[in-house]
Order: C-alpha cells, then sequence, then structure tokens
C-alpha cells in the first residue's frame, strides 16, 4: 500500500497522511517544493507535495493530534509568532497561511533567528524574522503591518500568558485569537502543571480572553499544554 494523503476534517491546508506502514501522521502543502526545512520528510502524491509535520517537534502539531477542536490559523491569516526559534512550527504555519497570508517571527536568541533566516525565511516570502524580545512590543511595532488574526506564543518565560496578552494589545484585530503553548516549569517548578495552565488561563480571561480550550500536549511535550483563547473586546 502507497502513501495516502486526505484533508483534515476540521482544518483546511492541515493533512492527513497515511504512510506505508499504516502509520498516520499530519502533514501540511509544502509552499516551497523540493525544500525541507527540519529533515522532514516530503511526500508527492498527484503532483502535489506535502511536509510531513513532526509532533514531537512541534507543540502545535501536538496539539492537534490530541484533539484540539480549535485551529485559527487559517490560509490568508496573518500571524504573529513569539518565540519562532529556527522555525520549525513557523515553517508549518506558512505553509498553512499561504501566500495570501504572513508569519510575523519575533525571536530573541540570535543564532536561532539566523537558522530562521537561513533555512526558512531565506525561501518564504510570507514569513518576516524580526530580532527582538518579545516582551517589548512596542519596539517592533513598526515592522508589523496593520492588525493580525492571530498572535501565537511559545516562549520560556514566567509569565506567559501576560506577555501574550501585552502582545495582543498592541497587534491583535477585535475577535482575533491567541495560542499559548504553556511552559508550566518556566512559570513555577513548584506548581502541578495542571494549576500553572490553569494560572495562566485567567489571566487571559482577566485580559478579556474567553478561553475556549486547554490541551494537555503528553506524550508529545512533557508539562506543557496548548490554550487557546479569543478577544472579547
Amino acid at each position: 500500500m502507497g502513501v495516502r494523503v486526505k484533508p483534515n476534517d476540521k482544518f483546511p491546508e492541515i493533512y492527513q497522511i497515511l504512510l506505508e506502514d499504516g502509520a498516520k501522521r499530519l502533514g501540511t502543502k509544502n509552499l516551497t517544493p523540493g525544500l525541507d526545512v527540519y529533515g522532514e520528510r516530503l511526500i508527492k502524491v498527484r503532483r502535489v507535495e506535502y511536509r510531513v509535520w513532526d509532533a514531537f517537534r512541534s507543540k502545535l502539531a501536538g496539539a492537534i493530534i490530541k484533539g484540539l477542536q480549535t485551529v485559527p490559523i487559517v490560509s490568508g491569516s496573518k500571524v504573529l509568532y513569539l518565540g519562532a526559534a529556527s522555525g520549525t512550527t513557523p515553517s508549518h504555519v506558512s505553509d498553512i497561511v499561504g501566500e495570501s497570508g504572513h508569519v510575523y517571527c519575533i525571536e530573541f536568541a540570535q543564532r536561532s533567528l539566523r537558522d530562521l533566516v537561513n533555512n526558512v525565511a531565506a525561501f518564504r516570502a510570507n514569513i518576516s524574522p524580526i530580532l527582538d524580545d518579545a516582551r517589548m512590543p512596542e519596539r517592533y511595532a513598526m515592522f508589523i503591518s496593520g492588525k493580525v488574526d492571530v498572535v501565537y506564543c511559545d516562549v520560556a518565560q514566567p509569565e506567559q500568558a501576560k506577555l501574550l496578552a501585552d502582545n495582543a494589545d498592541y497587534f491583535l484585530k477585535p475577535q482575533g485569537w491567541v495560542m499559548l503553548a504553556c511552559k508550566s516549569q518556566s512559570i513555577d517548578v513548584t506548581m502541578s502543571p495542571q494549576d500553572v495552565y490553569k494560572q495562566e488561563a485567567r489571566v487571559l480571561c482577566k485580559r478579556g480572553y474567553n478561553v475556549k480550550e486547554i490541551i494537555d500536549l503528553e506524550p508529545y511535550d512533557k508539562a506543557h499544554a496548548m490554550i487557546v483563547a479569543q478577544n472579547q473586546n
């Protein structure tokens, strides 16, 4: 049996890939055919190339496999991505939003940003890499064109929900969405991860967000959860 690809029932531009051995994986349609980003497998079906999306290297993929019901990132979306690192998940977000969308990538570590530039942004016109501190949105506001549909946050900081909401105050459209890849160990190692997730969700609620989902990311990421919320302002 060969490889088969079918659209995901819930999320446009995210695909279900059935490999030769029967294993199921997520995938995205490759915006840059012939080029991989992190060594992921490339699969061509009916002249269309897909990238296998590794859930052990992407919290967004892990959340989808764990049953996430809301993925507000769609074709044409403008996304502010905080903590883009070397670009593994941002590259799949780039595939999803396509040529009509855009991904603004904030990263503080120079080495990671260099990898993001050289391996990802150099080949994708819909990614803008920005070297800066996500705790200070006013410093890179000049580089963000208009309001964004989604703010996605994946940073190892003590006040992750506050940092996310501070950026959303600057950049998010009314009724826009936020996604927080919450790292409990960066917030409080003495609390249970579940209590940390609830604490961060309460912060978002106080800042005017309706929290829709909290998805534990085990076994893909230990002591992590994906929190999805919509701006009510």
